[in-house]
């Protein structure tokens, strides 16, 4: 597959023509929003098997050859080129595919309101392919260590016919915010603890959970080793009932980073205890926030290298977001709150106002501006497939144990296209 990025006075007819593709097929596999108005700057997934390059300026077949990762003779077989030929700028050459890695993927799913909407239960039907693990968000500990289920509808009926493995989301939330209170009274009193995974175990064996995932969030810091035990007595427990235990980590740098979201979250330990964790490498800009990238790459990887000190990487899922934002300008602290967008929305809003889509190198993610009709700025800042394959790239780079999303809902078919052409997806 290739990554095209349209340019000015692109059309899909043409793009079609330079791959040797169709409209139907780029059309389909992207579920193009716009086919009619492409933005320049929007990205397209080629569904051709490999991919072509065009020579620049600087580029030999060995610079070439290196940067993807084959011999320059066997480059020049393939294009039937001499090896010692020099090359035109302009020059297209074909890259056969690159192998792909085994990976674990994760997507949690959370029902809003009460009830599992139909396009939530095609989304999770349609990704399931795809997953190592389905979430759904989640099961809410009470305090007397009782449990409140989230509609679960037919996400064990998706999961079980796709062979993906249902993840049992455990947290402390409380009337809609993770709870400090509720930690303390789970991580303190031993009654309740005990009565706690009685009900896990249980309703893990009901509805044929084979994973419990512990998103216990907020967590007072003079609880982190009380954490640390209770992770350890779970693990003890669920294990001899055949399950496997894995954790949620606050995106931390250091062992020592201060905040209510990471002090009681000791990597090291949940690192020993748990199968796997999921990094929640998102959310640096958030709908209460000023507009930047949701997961940009820098502090993204500067998060799961501070991870690796800490535990080996086989045990380390990256987390991705499938969705952007859209910021009402000028940002004020505590004013309107940003509005969710998927890829596609967001793709399509560019294309309505008319505006490019730029794409920051540095933080590896797409952004536009428009003016809405009542005049007001706006910044959006969003996922495409460049973003997403710069993740991938990062995750085969670090050699970790896949990725986790957040969250199922909103529509990105090109994420989907990629992980076909990246990773063999683990089925337990």
């Amino acid at each position: 597959m290739q990554i095209h990025v349209v340019q000015p006075g692109q059309s899909i007819f043409d793009i079609a023509r330079i791959y040797n593709s169709t409209v139907s097929a780029i059309v389909g596999s992207n579920e193009v929003p716009n086919p009619n108005q492409l933005v320049v700057g929007q990205t397209l997934v080629i569904p051709i098997v490999g991919m072509y390059y065009w020579v620049q300026p600087g580029d030999s077949l060995y610079s070439i050859a290196r940067r993807f990762g084959i011999s320059y003779q066997r480059l020049a077989q393939i294009n039937g080129i001499p090896p010692t030929r020099p090359l035109q700028v302009g020059f297209r050459l074909y890259i056969p595919p690159r192998p792909r890695r085994s990976a674990e993927i994760n997507a949690y799913v959370e029902p809003i309101g009460g009830t599992v909407a139909p396009a939530l239960q095609q989304s999770a039907r349609s990704t399931a392919p795809f997953l190592t693990y389905l979430a759904p968000f989640s099961f809410r500990i009470k305090r007397d260590g009782s449990l409140e289920a989230p509609p679960l509808d037919n996400f064990p009926a998706i999961a079980r016919a796709n062979n993906a493995t249902l993840m049992m989301v455990v947290t402390n939330l409380e009337q809609g915010q993770f709870s400090r209170e509720l930690g303390r009274v789970v991580l303190t009193n031993t009654e309740v603890q005990n009565r706690l995974l009685d009900n896990i175990i249980a309703t893990a064996k009901q509805y044929n959970f084979r994973d419990i995932h512990f998103d216990m969030e907020f967590l007072p810091p003079e609880l982190r080793e009380n954490y640390n035990n209770f992770l350890r007595k779970a693990k003890a427990r669920l294990s001899a009932e055949g399950f496997l235990m894995s954790t949620a980590l606050a995106p931390k740098t250091s062992a020592t980073q201060t905040g209510g979201w990471y002090e009681a979250h000791d990597y090291k330990a949940h690192g020993q205890i748990s199968d796997f964790v999921v990094l929640m490498t998102y959310e640096w800009g958030y709908s209460g926030g000023p507009p930047m990238p949701v997961s940009p790459i820098g502090p993204v990887r500067q998060v799961i290298e501070y991870a690796l000190t800490e535990m080996p990487a086989s045990k380390i899922m990256m987390g991705q977001n499938l969705y952007g934002y859209d910021w009402t300008l000028p940002f004020v602290p505590g004013g309107q709150f940003a509005r969710a967008v998927s890829p596609q929305q967001a793709i399509q809003l560019a294309a309505e106002n008319n505006v490019p889509i730029k794409y920051d190198y540095t933080a590896q993610a797409p952004n536009f501006d428009y003016t809405d009709a009542q005049g007001k700025q706006h910044k959006v800042w969003f996922e495409d497939a460049r973003s997403i394959q710069a993740k991938f790239d990062l995750v085969k780079e670090l050699g970790l144990r896949g990725v986790s999303y957040w969250k199922l809902g909103l529509s990105f078919p090109q994420n989907w296209l990629l992980i076909e052409e990246n990773f063999d997806v683990v089925k337990r």
